[in-house]
């Protein structure tokens, strides 16, 4: 009886994620801020893995990247709850999907960034309506601010990763997946920053029965708050980011992220570390494959992938790889080319 009383309760808990979820967008489609984003055959990355490699494109969100799916969730739930205004936090991509989503269901918008934003973002931000309020060396100075401020005047807060709905949002990816391939994926290929990606996607896989796919995650030396926690065993707080993936710049993990990280074990979540110079050969790589400009944060996962790491050596043909290009608005010509000359990327993988 006990037994079946857990798989009762799994029922319901599963059912009620999905349910959210799907209420969620269903609530982003209907306002147009987040979209079903393309799912294909990379034939580049097939050859290089000697498997069927597919890319789920979440840089082709309209924010530029996969945030909007969380971010839209959260602001369109919390204009559902009858929110007047939303306050958040970021120097970048959170930032970006925050101000799309809330110009989208009508709500003024204020984002705090630390000093390190550069200017286009700033002016990209202010081009979505959004007020934007450079606050302290790092984000989570800006975040304490973003916190003071919703305190003081009632704005909804909008946490960037480390919240259920954006959680929520997140899994939508994973609902997609379920009809975008004909099989369950053998590996799922992402990265982490603060977590709220990570976390979306195993929570996706619970909800559509895939929780036994093995996720490789991917972070950049300086930004790899994750990768060293769970060698510490403990949640670690980088003393700085001093890598070029800004976008994967937290400097501490969320715990729920980490907690949930540790309790799976590394059969089902590999942790993995790579270079600047890794993920920006990589991103120079994906250009010329598929024609995609992305940032270094998301030429981390790609670098594994280039780089056939942990649980991509050595895959049987009829296996299926699933790789996240969570995408990125934190790059253009001019500054790939820029960081190609810094770390002497001259040629492609």
């Amino acid at each position: 009886i006990s037994a079946m009383a857990r798989a009762l309760t799994r029922s319901v808990r599963v059912g009620a994620r999905l349910w959210a979820s799907n209420l969620a967008a269903s609530t982003a489609t209907e306002a147009h801020i987040h979209v079903r984003s393309p799912c294909f055959r990379s034939n580049p990355l097939s050859d290089r893995l000697g498997c069927n490699v597919w890319l789920k494109m979440d840089c082709m969100q309209p924010s530029g990247s996969f945030k909007l799916r969380g971010l839209s969730a959260a602001v369109a739930n919390a204009a559902s709850r009858g929110a007047t205004s939303i306050v958040s936090s970021s120097g970048g991509n959170a930032g970006l999907a925050t101000a799309h989503a809330a110009r989208e269901v009508g709500l003024p918008c204020t984002i705090f960034v630390p000093e390190s934003t550069p200017p286009a973002i700033i002016k990209k931000l202010q081009a979505y309506g959004a007020t934007a309020i450079v606050h302290g060396s790092v984000w989570d100075e800006a975040n304490e601010r973003a916190i003071e401020e919703a305190n003081a005047t009632g704005g909804e807060l909008v946490h960037p990763f480390d919240q259920q709905d954006v959680w929520d949002g997140n899994a939508s990816l994973v609902h997609e997946l379920a009809t975008d391939l004909a099989v369950k994926p053998d590996a799922i290929v992402t990265v982490c920053g603060g977590g709220g990606l990570l976390l979306g996607i195993l929570q996706g896989l619970e909800d559509v029965g895939w929780e036994g796919t093995p996720v490789l995650v991917a972070e950049t030396a300086g930004a790899d708050s994750l990768n060293q926690s769970l060698a510490a065993g403990e949640l670690v707080t980088l003393p700085a980011i001093t890598s070029v993936a800004k976008s994967l710049g937290a400097r501490r993990i969320s715990e729920t992220a980490f907690n949930k990280c540790r309790d799976l074990g590394p059969s089902k979540v590999s942790s993995w570390v790579t270079t600047d110079a890794a993920a920006v050969r990589a991103c120079g790589t994906f250009l010329d494959d598929h024609r995609v400009m992305v940032e270094p944060a998301c030429g981390a996962g790609l670098a594994a992938v280039y780089e056939k790491v942990g649980i991509l050596a050595d895959r049987h043909p009829d296996d299926t790889i699933l790789v996240e290009v969570c995408g990125g608005a934190l790059m253009d010509s001019a500054t790939l080319a820029t960081m190609r000359a810094h770390f002497d990327v001259v040629d492609n993988y």
